[in-house]
């Protein structure tokens, strides 16, 4: 999964219009004409032989271009938008494997479990299929397990323990997915910080510059305030739909657990309140 959020992120990167890369060349020196085309001196070799190819000319600027676009992009975060949003898309990976890793049916509802507490249960070996349950380190282990307990204090007494101990674990799970949600959330506030400051730096150049303001700065400010934003939204939209898919998923399981809890530990209602 962290190889395809990867992939992803590096098409995102390559799909931004490289139109306006090839307006702004951040390599090219302040005498540069390249964007005009091969000048008079350069279309002529020292020994007076024929121009170079214009077409050839073109096709090397055009790969130089390609070729410093991310080195551009880099430049126009800075020293202090770059590193956040690295440290951001780190910690991104980090937490979606984490709950990928978590959030999964052997850790919340094993089958094995499942199989052998209801083969217990349907031969009324109480207290073998409550150390089985107990033994297990899933969600599921330990609601049945707890209800198990409780038993003997009545089937309402084993019901509330139960749900208890679920929704404690849920809360602590739903904390854990939460912090994807919030770097989701703070990586496009993030971007467009960096828009503000971008775009201050543009109006300040304009300021200082009167009627003609250098539009090699103008260029730098207005990149910082595209990049910054498109990061920014690269980061969160895989986070928020990742959130999505793995909040559903835990709200499913849960479900799951309350529905077979209920199922066996509703069989000493009738035991219970005859008590």
């Amino acid at each position: 999964m962290s190889k395809y959020l990867r992939l992803m992120t590096l098409f995102l990167f390559l799909a931004f219009p490289l139109s306006l890369a090839a307006q702004v060349d951040f390599d090219s020196d302040a005498d540069d004409d390249s964007f005009l085309g091969p000048s008079a001196e350069s279309a002529e070799t020292p020994e007076g032989g024929q121009p170079a190819p214009a077409d050839g000319a073109g096709a090397g600027d055009q790969t130089q271009k390609k070729e410093n676009y991310l080195v551009w992009m880099f430049r126009a975060l800075g020293w202090v938008f770059g590193p956040v949003f690295v440290v951001l898309s780190l910690v991104d990976v980090a937490l979606i494997v984490m709950n990928l890793m978590a959030i999964r049916r052997k850790n919340l509802v094993p089958e094995n479990l499942v199989l052998e507490f209801g083969e217990l249960m349907d031969s009324q070996k109480f207290q073998e299929a409550y150390q089985v349950a107990k033994e297990d380190n899933s969600l599921l282990g330990r609601v049945l397990a707890a209800g198990l307990s409780k038993v003997p204090s009545g089937y309402d007494k084993a019901v509330q323990t139960m749900q208890d101990v679920g929704q404690e674990e849920t809360m602590k799970l739903e904390h854990q997915i939460g912090y994807l949600a919030l770097v989701g959330n703070l990586s496009p506030m993030v971007g467009l910080f960096g828009t503000v400051v971008g775009m201050i730096a543009s109006f300040q150049v304009i300021a200082a510059g009167g009627a003609t303001p250098s539009p090699q700065k103008l260029a730098e400010g207005i990149a910082t305030a595209l990049f910054t934003t498109m990061i920014g939204l690269t980061i969160a939209l895989p986070s928020l739909a990742i959130y999505d898919i793995i909040k559903n998923r835990l709200a499913r399981f849960i479900l799951e657990i309350g529905i077979i809890s209920d199922n066996y530990i509703g069989r000493f209602s009738s035991v219970t309140h005859k008590k």
